[in-house]
């Protein structure tokens, strides 16, 4: 039928607005629909990956380097910008709108000068695009206890250890690794010792001293995550990047950022459960009526809607003051969490509004939730999240 009402779809609004940026989401809107549903379609079901010709695609865009400077090649944009477009993606298929933040400068931060600038360039570019490598078997929420050595042998680090939870690590360009380089002193925080490294590599392969074993995940197809071992695995010196107290620094503030886009993808995740729910209850026709005509139904919808503007509004509120230079880890913690639980639920009801066919693969919605239920869990589980925002309200009391 020609007269069903089409899903409102959300426009930034003052005081964001800007003519470059209703362009932007436009673009990222209309790629989306056009390209990655498309492939998301057909490929989440069979796990396949994210195709190279779409990654040259993104590149085109300049998606790889939403947050480079211009001078390095980049769009020269803030978090508002990455986290709109990432929505945008996710509504697609989130692991499209989480491989752009494989790049965004990850992994340039080198000493030397001339060699940080060719990596940025490489970013923006989309032929630098990485791993993150911060969780172990034993260290997951609890980064201070990454295990993994690198030992220092002349020019280079040798490491040995276990990662886990690597995504893209096999088809990346390189993989930023969280190591130990020495126990703490008594006295100390528990995070000195540890830097960050970059491993640089080969697509599609892992250097000698790497081996990897893909993990079988439920969703958050289109790219593969790996368990990684490393072992003897040679690495320039000079590609360390933080070391101590400022490499665990650096890692807590990307984190904030990457909570910030997690919002994002989730909102993108539950926006896409609400429109395909508006087109679904128009068309689904029981006792001699659409099934949007039931109050039931009607109510469930307009509750799922406001929480999804909520949680969008909130997350451009957060990325505005991340552009503005405030750290924000509070609010990043409060934004993650919420909108990810959002996405978790409002997912879920779009299965229940969907009825059976909610419970097939035949609707997208069954994605959506799948997906959703990650992003509780990434960047920091929600009760990580709540213990974040909890040590930022309320002291603690010594203990007897």
């Amino acid at each position: 039928m020609s007269d069903f009402l089409a899903p409102p779809v959300p426009v930034v609004p003052a005081p964001f607005h800007t003519p470059e940026r209703e362009k932007l989401q436009e673009q990222a809107r209309a790629f989306a629909a056009e390209r990655v549903l498309p492939l998301a379609d057909e490929l989440d079901k069979v796990k396949g990956e994210i195709p190279r010709s779409l990654l040259d695609e993104l590149a085109e865009l300049g998606y790889f380097g939403i947050t480079v400077p211009r001078e390095h090649g980049g769009l020269g944009l803030g978090a508002f910008e990455y986290c709109m477009i990432a929505e945008e993606l996710a509504r697609g298929w989130m692991s499209v709108g989480s491989i752009i933040a494989r790049a965004q400068g990850a992994g340039t931060g080198v000493a030397d000068e001339s060699r940080r600038a060719e990596l940025l360039r490489r970013s923006a570019a989309g032929t630098w695009i990485g791993a993150i490598a911060l969780s172990e078997p034993d260290a997951g929420s609890d980064l201070a206890a990454v295990a993994t050595r690198a030992v220092r042998d002349g020019d280079d680090f040798v490491i040995t250890g276990r990662k886990r939870w690597t995504g893209n690590a096999k088809a990346a360009d390189f993989i930023q690794v969280l190591v130990r380089t020495e126990d703490p002193k008594p006295g100390e925080r528990r995070s000195a010792g540890l830097a960050t490294v970059v491993v640089e590599k080969e697509r599609d392969s892992f250097p000698e001293g790497v081996t990897g074993r893909p993990i079988d995940k439920i969703g958050y197809h289109g790219f593969v995550t790996w368990d990684l071992e490393f072992d003897g695995l040679r690495v320039p010196a000079g590609n360390q990047l933080a070391s101590g107290d400022q490499g665990f620094a650096d890692t807590q503030q990307w984190l904030n950022i990457a909570r910030v886009h997690t919002a994002a993808r989730a909102v993108g995740l539950a926006r896409g459960a609400v429109e395909d729910c508006i087109v679904y209850l128009q068309k689904r026709e029981q006792f001699e009526h659409p099934i949007g005509d039931f109050q039931a139904v009607r109510f469930r919808l307009a509750t799922m809607a406001a929480r999804v503007e909520q949680a969008r509004s909130f997350y451009q509120h957060v990325a505005h003051r991340l552009d503005q230079g405030e750290p924000c880890e509070r609010e990043a913690a409060m934004v993650k969490l919420l909108a990810t639980e959002m996405a978790a639920e409002v997912t879920g009801d779009g299965i229940q509004l969907h009825g059976g066919n909610g419970y097939t693969t035949e609707h997208r919605v069954e994605r959506y939730w799948r997906d959703a239920r990650l992003t509780t869990i990434f960047e920091g589980t929600s009760e990580i999240q709540q213990k974040i925002i909890a040590d930022r309200l309320l002291p603690r009391s010594p203990l007897g």
